[in-house]
């Protein structure tokens, strides 16, 4: 009965050991993952960026205009180009 008792708690006290083990591990490797996804997609995504002098939002702030607007110069197209486009 008494080797019952421990034999049991040795296999939860085993069991929680080797899930906290994979939760310790699965939080190190994710960071390391993240990091390298990270550095090599938005890193190197910035650096060919701007090397090639490509701006993905406009931040220059002219005091002339009127209006931050973009415009959309819906002449070029008709409207009902826009309509349906799936």
């Amino acid at each position: 009965m008494v080797f019952e008792m421990s034999t049991n708690k040795f296999i939860k006290g085993f069991g929680l050991g080797f899930s906290e083990f994979g939760e310790n591990i699965g939080l190190i490797i994710n960071s390391i993952l993240l990091t390298f996804v990270y550095v090599f997609g938005v890193g190197l995504t910035s650096i060919i960026a701007k090397i090639f002098k490509k701006h993905f939002l406009e931040m220059k702030i002219e005091k002339k205009q009127k209006s931050y607007w973009s415009n959309l110069n819906l002449k070029i197209r008709s409207i009902e180009e826009y309509y349906r486009r799936f």
